[in-house]
């Protein structure tokens, strides 16, 4: 027996891969649904970034527009920590 089969016979333990040799748990299932998934174009990517920036902006006003004071005193708020890390 030799030292990868006596590791491999041992419960819950893989044997060590060696230099080269190719990973033996990606089997064709999986190599399979890789190539069957479509990766997202990058004009899809930024059609989908700008649908979500248009929809938080939209959220955003919406809020400003429901609770006014709230939206004012968070805009103070965020003036007084850029005033507070502002360096002269």
């Amino acid at each position: 027996m030799t030292e990868a089969e006596a590791e491999a016979s041992k419960p819950g333990r893989r044997p060590r891969r060696r230099a080269g040799e190719p990973d033996r748990r990606t089997d064709r299932t999986e190599q399979t649904d890789r190539a069957e998934r479509k990766d997202p174009t990058d004009a899809e990517r930024l059609r989908r970034r700008a649908r979500f920036l248009r929809e938080l902006n939209e959220a955003k006003e919406l809020r400003e527009r429901v609770h006014p004071r709230r939206s004012r005193a968070a805009r103070r708020r965020q003036q007084a920590l850029r005033m507070r890390t502002f360096r002269w």
